[in-house]
């Protein structure tokens, strides 16, 4: 029989950190927000964080996020060229298409440039264009961007175009879920990532008239105003407001944060640059076990071996109030026995730690070895220890 399995451990430091000690408050008049801290799994904060909501061009990311998986698979390439429909460069031109790569009908242009068009100007040309060229029609395309979502366990996530434009309440996600894209795209993409979230101007298109180019500045309200930033998305519509998905890293410690309903262009720079620089500096991260270290064990049911190694994959660490440090509650926790068959660096249990009275935080652990399924005589002398147990 499965049951919840628990490895107990114990850590303390060398400073006392009270029962009772709290988050560190933070105040802010958008509807919704949240910032969470990729080194411990840790959300740091959480404002009305799973409402529906309508993403704008926040929903870019996810057409990027789809674009990135296609590449990393080899079935994409970035040098591959595209062409601009007539159709799609007439509803997508004008004050009233909203963000433009200034395309023009029948250009062809790379992938790479398109995906330029959309991480930095947040083309909703770009975006069509791309989507088109890589499914052939658009509805086609926002079918791989649901197939990913639910992939990626965005449970309240619905898109229906390639852009956010508002849909009559077709398109719909949440603060959490973005978060939950955003972390997937930085760590399964972390080439793509760098090559495309980092730049801070774009140059495509020329102007009317006196033909020249035409170079337009990355949206990212935070790019200059908080050490290490890189990504990721704005958006606005009348609907949704003012919103952002955001992400920076200082000494190796990475946040990614979503606030959304912001009235103003210019409160959303404010707001997004204090939330981010409140998550660096009102929080603090403590190492607690290296990459490849073993954790504990687990036991396995019907393999090979009786137990398998637990180990980090990458290296943990909790995150703490700022200025404190002490006990902490650190368990291992999987459904056990686990069935073999396993494969080496597979997900199979997490570290859950408490402290104080900041909400638990949950780390992956992985098999440190493999585990065949044990043979027949095998099987047989596990039946019996099992019907004697």
């Amino acid at each position: 029989m499965m049951r919840k399995s628990l490895i107990s451990l114990f850590i303390a430091t060398a400073l006392t950190l009270p029962a009772s000690a709290a988050a560190p408050p933070f105040e802010t008049p958008a509807p919704v927000a949240y910032i969470k801290d990729l080194s411990s799994g840790a959300v740091l904060y959480a404002k009305d964080a799973d409402r529906r909501m309508p993403p704008a061009s926040m929903a870019k990311i996810m057409t990027v996020d789809v674009a990135f998986d296609l590449i990393k698979k080899g079935e994409l390439s970035l040098d591959k060229m595209c062409t601009v429909r007539p159709e799609t460069w007439q509803q997508w031109h004008g004050p009233q298409a909203g963000s433009t790569m200034f395309l023009s009908p029948g250009e062809q242009v790379s992938v790479r440039n398109l995906l330029h068009g959309i991480v930095t100007l947040s083309g909703n040309d770009a975006s069509v264009v791309l989507a088109e060229c890589i499914a052939g029609t658009e509805p086609a395309f926002v079918a791989l961007m649901n197939a990913q979502a639910k992939r990626l366990g965005m449970a309240n996530s619905h898109f229906g175009n390639p852009v956010g434009w508002p849909d009559g309440g077709v398109t719909y996600t949440t603060a959490r879920d973005l978060g939950t894209l955003a972390t997937a795209t930085i760590e399964n993409f972390p080439a793509l990532y760098k090559e495309f979230y980092q730049q801070n101007e774009f140059t495509w298109g020329k102007t009317l008239g006196s033909n020249q180019p035409i170079t337009q500045g990355n949206r990212n309200p935070i790019l200059g105003k908080v050490a290490g930033a890189d990504g990721l998305k704005t958006g606005h519509t009348q609907e949704a407001g003012y919103g952002f998905t955001g992400s920076a890293i200082q000494d190796g410690r990475r946040l990614v944060m979503v606030m959304a309903g912001l009235t103003s262009f210019n409160q959303r720079i404010g707001e997004s640059t204090n939330f981010m620089n409140w998550g660096f500096r009102a929080w603090q991260s403590k190492p607690l076990f290296a990459a490849g270290k073993e954790v504990g064990k687990a036991k396995v049911q019907l393999g090979d071996a009786g137990e398998v190694g637990l180990v980090a994959p990458r290296d943990l660490a909790v995150t703490l109030p700022a200025g404190t440090a002490g006990a902490m509650r650190v368990k291992v926790v999987y459904d056990g026995p686990i069935k073999a068959p396993i494969k080496k660096g597979q997900h199979i249990a997490n570290l859950v730690v408490t402290t104080g009275d900041t909400p638990p935080q949950t780390m992956p652990l992985v098999a440190a070895a493999a585990v065949d399924e044990a043979g027949f005589f095998g099987r047989i002398r596990a039946g019996l220890a099992s019907l004697f147990a």
